[in-house]
């Protein structure tokens, strides 16, 4: 039977569905103003593996993850580039779905965004101040008086006073506690008109938890089956939901709250804020350069066999571990990956066939993945398939290793095709790109003042670019330092991007 680790009671427990044969699933999704990152990754690629088990199981299941697209970091972004919300999150949306469809991941049912949503948020606001959970503050803004929800700090285990305010913004004297939290936000002067809704309070917006009570409500009712999301968000934006709807429809918002593990750089989780991110991208496209988001299109040439690599990075750890991104770590993933597509190369099959959960290694797949979806110990029995494959040269092992490596999203190319790729994920390519970086970095210095052509320039940009990336910090500083002595200056933007004149 299926076993599912709650983060709410902290235990794995049976999974039994509210209705018998159906499940719903709950996954807050991108707030759509830049591209998405490797942590973005893993928790796109961590529910698509498990929608894909519930499914695999038997379950007829709903799956929906919604898109913040109204935030203060979308409108900053709109206000920058001189655009409109709408043309900012279109291609973000875009964008992410490029990257989505680059690692495997399948569409959930539902992609609701919140801006299509506002009225039902504000009948839930309406719904919690006539309660007496929410109050009209003088600066216009309608806020959650967390102390008048008793459950409030049941999911992160904290105690209030333990807490602080959940909101993005910092915390105004019109809050009577510093712990509320914004349900409605009232307009700004300066604020583009295109970012606010009428309502009983004023022109404004809606905060940022408010969307998710909203959304599943409305698409799957409550209680949900499961509700889950990235490690980050458990406090506040999942503490906040709970209180917002269980104080206005009463019961629980979920039966079982899931958060994938996060993904580490060192000893710091990889994240925009601190500026240590990649993006999916950069890690998979074909080519290293990133558009701006004004760029006409939102797609980029995927390298397959690096994307597959880097699902299979994140499908070989369990969802719920802590996870190191390093160089060295794609590259392992990268030489696994290859065994396995090795195998089906060297024993050619035809056709499909359905899974034999009869196989021992099926049967430990089985187990494995009913254990709270432990997709390290399924990838684990398909080593095991292929070495059975190897051992005894039978073609239908190997339809058996496809058939179950389909329900992780894996090994479905053509082994010739995926071969025809190359990689910059093996120890030769890492040894070539230093040395092109070193050539290149020789060549700077011993370029005259102003000469540079804007050529040469990018290339020693990129240069520098994949020392950061191998962690070369000393190179990176080096090859800086030498483009300034040539009277380049360099300026790094978020998301990677690099711009430079001449000084």
């Amino acid at each position: 039977m299926l076993q599912i680790y709650d983060s709410l009671s902290r235990s794995k427990r049976p999974f039994t569905p509210l209705r018998a044969g159906f499940a719903g699933l709950y996954v807050c999704g991108m707030t759509v103003y830049d591209y998405c990152h490797l942590g973005h990754a893993r928790m796109l690629v961590s529910f698509d593996v498990i929608q894909r088990w519930l499914r695999a199981s038997g379950l007829q299941v709903n799956y929906v993850r919604n898109i913040t697209d109204i935030d203060d970091k979308i409108i900053k972004k709109a206000v920058q580039s001189n655009q409109r919300l709408g043309e900012v999150t279109q291609f973000f949306i875009e964008a992410m779905h490029a990257d989505e469809l680059a690692l495997g991941v399948q569409n959930p049912d539902h992609q609701p965004r919140a801006t299509e949503y506002v009225g039902d948020m504000l009948n839930i606001i309406g719904t919690l101040e006539k309660k007496g959970l929410a109050y009209h503050a003088p600066d216009g803004d309608v806020n959650f008086a967390v102390r008048e929800f008793a459950g409030y700090g049941k999911l992160s285990g904290k105690s209030l006073d333990d807490l602080r305010a959940g909101e993005r913004v910092a915390v105004g004297s019109n809050k009577r506690d510093p712990l509320d939290f914004v349900l409605w936000k009232s307009a700004k002067e300066h604020e583009p008109d295109d970012t606010r809704w009428p309502s009983d309070y004023g022109w404004g917006r809606p905060g940022w938890h408010i969307e998710c009570s909203a959304m599943s409500k409305a698409l799957l009712g409550v209680p949900l089956d499961i509700h889950g999301g990235g490690p980050d968000l458990k406090f506040p934006h999942h503490e906040n939901e709970i209180a917002q709807t269980e104080g206005a429809f009463g019961g629980a918002l979920a039966n079982t709250w899931m958060h994938c593990g996060p993904l580490m750089v060192d000893s710091d989780k990889m994240s925009k804020s601190l500026g240590n991110f990649r993006t999916i991208r950069q890690t998979i496209g074909a080519s290293t350069e990133l558009p701006g988001h004004d760029a006409q299109s939102a797609q980029y040439q995927v390298n397959p066999r690096e994307a597959e690599m880097l699902r299979f990075f994140i499908v070989r750890n369990h969802y719920r571990s802590a996870q190191n991104y390093a160089p060295d770590n794609l590259i392992d993933a990268q030489q696994s990956l290859d065994r396995l597509y090795q195998t089906l190369q060297n024993i050619p099959t035809s056709g499909s066939v359905s899974i034999d959960w009869s196989n021992p290694a099926a049967q430990a797949f089985k187990v494995a993945m009913d254990d709270d979806f432990n997709s390290a110990g399924a990838v684990a029995a398909l080593f095991e398939l292929a070495s059975q494959a190897n051992r005894s040269r039978d073609a239908s092992v190997c339809l058996q290793l496809k058939a179950l490596a389909s329900v992780l999203g894996l090994l479905q190319q053509d082994p010739k095709v995926y071969f025809q790729s190359a990689t910059r994920y093996t120890r030769r390519a890492l040894e070539q790109a230093s040395a092109v970086t070193a050539a290149a970095g020789a060549a700077i210095t011993s370029v005259a003042s102003g000469a540079l052509t804007e050529q040469q320039i990018e290339e020693h940009i990129a240069a520098r670019a994949f020392a950061k990336q191998q962690k070369n910090f000393a190179e990176s500083d080096r090859i800086r330092a030498t483009l300034k002595a040539a009277g380049v200056e360099l300026d790094d933007k978020p998301g990677g991007l690099t711009q430079w004149r001449r000084a």
